[in-house]
């Protein structure tokens, strides 16, 4: 399981086996995870992602596609 996946289950309070693309983000993405996420992405690839982009999120892989676009 990769450090991401790790992180966005400690941040979305599920267990980590949970995790995955197609994880949908549903009630629990409210502004303290997006505050936590953009940490977490900042923490594993050194980059910075708009907290405006994050809302539009509706599943973990489209954080990490928006996380891995990022520059």
């Amino acid at each position: 399981m990769s450090e991401f996946y790790e992180g966005m289950a400690e941040i979305l309070d599920v267990d980590v086996s949970e995790i995955g693309p197609d994880f949908e983000l549903g009630d629990a993405w409210d502004s303290l995870a997006i505050v936590s996420t953009i940490a977490l992405i900042d923490e594993i690839h050194d980059r910075s992602v708009s907290p405006d982009a994050l809302v539009q999120c509706k599943t973990v892989g489209e954080v990490e596609a928006l996380a891995n676009a990022a520059e």
